[in-house]
């Protein structure tokens, strides 16, 4: 009788397994064991600014498998961008990096396939960056396969992005003067109620760094003459830059 309950209970085991994973392929997000092949990641951008997502595709077959990864928009608002890595579980960096291209679908070279031993896993580290104004969903996927064209398996990865309504409608106006300036800058932000604020030389050295909000002035008196940037860092929007010369 234990012997029968026993078969019963692996029977029902396997049949679990293979109605989770039956291509013997599971994806799941880095650190995490919950198997997502086939499904979707849904995941909110932090915010306008480049992010990455990492996945595993694990090879749970019975036999080495060589894989290429291939990503497909699905629904991708206008203006967005991505890229992305991938590369052998062993590889300490992120494998082959990608830039972002309008190829719908798009595979990463046939010439950096890699074998994938059983227990072993790709590593994909997929970059999303949505467009400052352009609020939305997009859904991407994600393929293995050993030529870009038989996929094996597959997960989709869904972004929501709701860019404030604030950021949407009104624009960013930022005044300094005097404009080349001698003992002070005024900054004056419109559209922005706080901001950090890094003033840069022409070697990159940050020579300043402040908090602001709509209103500052800075005492640039002890500067040396030369040409410097201002450099705004925003919560939820890219940085933006704005130039000021200094005579001393």
């Amino acid at each position: 009788m234990k012997i029968q309950l026993l078969f019963v209970i692996t029977f029902l085991v396997s049949m679990l397994s293979f109605a989770q994973s039956p291509n013997g392929i599971s994806v799941v997000l880095h650190g995490t064991n919950n198997d997502i092949s086939g499904l979707v990641y849904q995941t909110v951008a932090p915010g306008s600014e480049l992010f990455a997502i990492n996945l595993d595709f694990v090879n749970n077959t019975n036999q080495t498998q060589q894989w290429i990864v291939t990503r497909k928009r699905l629904n991708v608002p206008a203006g967005w961008s991505d890229q992305l890595c991938w590369g052998h579980s062993t590889i300490a960096a992120a494998g082959g990096c990608y830039g972002a291209n309008n190829l719908n679908p798009w595979s990463s070279p046939l010439g950096d396939i890699f074998e994938v031993a059983v227990g072993e896993y790709g590593k994909l580290k997929a970059e999303i960056n949505p467009d400052d104004l352009t609020n939305g969903i997009a859904t991407y996927r994600y393929y293995v396969s050993s030529d870009g064209i038989n996929y094996q398996d597959s997960v989709d990865v869904q972004v929501d992005f709701e860019a404030s309504v604030k950021n949407i409608k009104e624009e960013i106006n930022v005044s300094i003067v005097p404009n080349p300036a001698t003992d002070y800058i005024q900054i004056s932000m419109k559209g922005i109620e706080s901001a950090n604020l890094r003033m840069v030389d022409v070697f990159g050295s940050t020579v300043l760094k402040e908090n602001i909000g709509s209103s500052k002035k800075l005492n640039i008196s002890d500067f040396n003459s030369g040409i410097y940037f201002l450099v705004f860092d925003v919560p939820g929007r890219k940085s933006f830059t704005r130039k000021v010369i200094i005579r001393n």
